[in-house]
């Protein structure tokens, strides 16, 4: 009888570990912390940039969605919807479109990164009902990145009456010096998407795109699996980032390096470019952009440069060497045009997509740098000013100016 109660007991316990153990399992992968960018938004000037531009909804409307959540599939659903509907509504600010939201400047990049961060904090650590892996939450972030990006928007026009042009942006970085910071090349990106310009040979339509501010995801291809389906099928393409301060610079070539200076998640990398084949990969990528006349427009009040400017390891050499006029043969690529950085590594990997998909001599494109996007004489504390709102404006006017010269040079050709 001792016996049989132990065996009883025994089974007892067997069973109950046997049915305890979906529960375990789906609750093993427990969420992650937020990021080290998504921590930020506790500062603040994020609460207040998304506070005056009304986008301080997004994030809470996301999480009362989250948690109706009953599947992995409805959470897909939801992150596709609010992603999409963010960058539409961002768009559509930024071009005067439906209610401004509040009293920051309609411009503003600001508002979209922040209530972004909000929205990938949210998922990142959410709990939800049921079991979720860690590559199911990977992959809600990655649509909603992408929705929220503009990466899932681009609309060409059909036929060829109407010319396409392809712009990429950049998020707000360096937050660490100061987090009020806005990047004109966002700015630039939300201004410009899904607007017709006026160009010699006829309309052309701009599509833009914004771009993280992380190694780790140009490491994993976000530049190439953006671009790829799109490069074959525009006219024209320019990636476009912060530069330097006063001056635009058309970018003549650009470097295999990353210098290793932090991202927007604190992270270095300090090593050659990595990239899929690097038996084939070149040092060094060229502008096909036109930019003589580009520097001989009138684009602007700001002066734009054909900036020549690289830095090498000279063949059989071992130490760094300045070269103003651009590498040598054979040289290692130590920072383009662009520098080392992102901005550098963006215009890199755009332009080696379009020289392996055979584009070279039949595809305009390069990389341009707007100049840095300065607070007034002062201004050490409020997110906004006058002449900030004015430099944003004429920033991005000189932008588009800049392509729609591009466009008159190349269309037609």
């Amino acid at each position: 009888m001792n016996c049989l109660r132990v065996r009883i007991g025994i089974l007892g316990l067997t069973l109950m570990a046997g049915f305890a153990a979906p529960a375990t399992t789906a609750t093993a992968e427990a969420a992650p912390s937020p990021t080290v960018e998504e921590q930020r938004l506790d500062k603040a000037a994020p609460r207040e940039i998304l506070h005056r531009s009304g986008f301080d909804d997004a994030a809470p409307r996301l999480a009362a969605g989250l948690g109706t959540a009953r599947s992995y599939r409805d959470a897909r659903r939801l992150v596709v919807r609010e992603g999409s509907a963010l960058w539409r509504r961002a768009v559509d600010r930024a071009q005067g479109r439906g209610p401004a939201g509040g009293d920051l400047s309609r411009d503003d990049d600001r508002p979209l990164y922040w209530a972004r961060l909000g929205l990938t904090r949210d998922v990142r650590t959410w709990a939800p009902r049921f079991a979720l892996t860690d590559a199911q939450r990977a992959r809600l972030l990655d649509a909603l990145e992408r929705t929220s990006r503009g990466q899932r928007d681009i609309r060409l026009p059909r036929g060829r009456a109407v010319g396409r042009i392809l712009v990429t942006g950049f998020d707000p970085f360096t937050l660490d010096r100061d987090i009020r910071i806005s990047n004109p090349s966002g700015a630039t990106a939300l201004a410009l998407d899904g607007t017709v310009v006026r160009t010699a040979h006829g309309p052309a339509r701009i599509e833009t795109v914004v771009f993280p501010v992380r190694w780790q995801d140009f490491a994993e291809g976000t530049v190439e699996r953006t671009l790829r389906p799109y490069l074959g099928k525009v006219d024209l393409f320019t990636t476009v980032s912060q530069g330097r301060v006063g001056q635009f610079d058309v970018e003549r070539t650009n470097g295999a390096w990353r210098g290793g200076f932090p991202d927007n998640d604190d992270v270095s990398r300090t090593e050659t470019v990595p990239v899929t084949d690097p038996a084939t990969q070149p040092q060094w990528t060229t502008t096909t952009l036109p930019y003589r006349q580009i520097v001989a427009a009138d684009t602007g009040r700001f002066p734009v440069y054909d900036h020549t400017e690289v830095t090498e390891i000279p063949a059989g050499g071992t130490d760094p060497v300045v070269r103003p006029n651009g590498p040598t043969p054979g040289s290692t690529a130590r920072a383009g045009g662009g520098g080392d950085y992102l901005s550098n590594e963006i215009a890199y990997r755009a332009t080696l997509l379009r020289d392996r998909l055979g584009l070279h001599d039949a595809l305009p494109g390069g990389h341009v740098h707007t100049p840095v996007l300065q607070f007034a004489s002062g201004n050490t504390t409020e997110i906004t000013d006058p002449e900030f709102v004015r430099n944003r404006l004429d920033i991005v006017a000189q932008a588009r100016a800049i392509i729609t010269v591009a466009a008159d040079t190349t269309f037609g050709r």
